[in-house]
Order: C-alpha cells, then structure tokens, then sequence
C-alpha cells in the first residue's frame, strides 16, 4: 500500500476529533483525552501545536485517494535529537505495515532534512507490534522504565 506523510492542517481536526474519542487507539499510552474531544477542540489543539517552532506534525495518508488515517510527529526537537510520536487512528489499518512506512518516512526527514544525529521514543512494554514496527525501522532498546521501553535510532550518516 502507498504511504506518504505530509504537514498537518487544521482541516484535518474533522477526522482526528473521532480518534481522540476511541479508547482502543489511546490503549497502550499513558497520555489520553481526559474529556470529549469536538471538533472545535481539536482544530484548536492543532492550531497550537503547528506553531510550536521545536515540532514537525504529520498525517500518515494511504492509497491512491490519500486518505488520512493517522499521525507522526517529532517533537522536542533541538539541534541534535527529537522524541518520536506515532498513531494509526483508523482501526481498519492497524497491522498493515503503514506505522512502519511513516516512521521511516520522517526518520528520513528528520536526518536528512533537519539533520539529527538521534530520534527517540518511549513504547508501552506490552505493545509488542509496534515494538517490532520500531526495530524494523533500527530503533534499539536503550531503558527499561516502569512500564515503558526507551529506544533510540541513530543517524548512521
């Protein structure tokens, strides 16, 4: 399946609102909505944070329609590393391989375009398929925390 990433806009609050409101996408993070997102609530959390000067967002888009299915994004970015964040928000995608596309995707963006020596993340220990999605795209394991895996790539440039 084709997948490409490319910068977020506020009209994609119309799609993202219905994810911030399904538990199984937020199931293995320890951040999610504390109340009903609307869509007025997201396009103003995403107006906020594409302004963010040390973040770069994206839409994950499929297929030959492009259609939006879910997000990456660096965030924390500073001269040499950033924290890696990543959703599939369509349910129907999940264990397709498009998570795995995109992190490459802005794994390359991140190191060739902003020219970052390290891009890291934190993954809930039981999330066993996006762990292997990690390693596929040469994240190791770096910390053991509570019940999360630190992993890290490195730009091998």
């Amino acid at each position: 399946m084709k997948v490409f990433i490319r910068p977020l806009v506020e009209t994609d609050a119309k799609t993202s609102f219905k994810w911030r409101n399904n538990p199984k996408v937020w199931r293995y993070t320890q951040t999610k909505p504390n109340r009903k997102i609307t869509v007025e609530i997201e396009q103003t959390w995403l107006k906020e944070v594409m302004s963010r000067k040390n973040e770069k967002r994206f839409a994950i888009c499929v297929g030959d329609e492009m259609e939006y299915v879910g997000n990456v994004q660096l965030t924390d970015i500073t001269l040499d590393n950033a924290q890696f964040h990543i959703f599939i928000g369509e349910l129907k995608h999940h264990g397709k391989g498009i998570g795995t596309k995109a992190t490459m995707l802005i794994l390359e963006y991140a190191f060739k375009e902003l020219m970052l020596k390290n891009v890291y993340l934190y993954v809930n220990h039981k999330n066993v398929a996006a762990i292997k999605s990690y390693e596929k795209c040469d994240f190791v394991i770096v910390e053991k925390l509570d019940n999360d895996f630190k992993m890290i790539v490195i730009n091998a440039e």
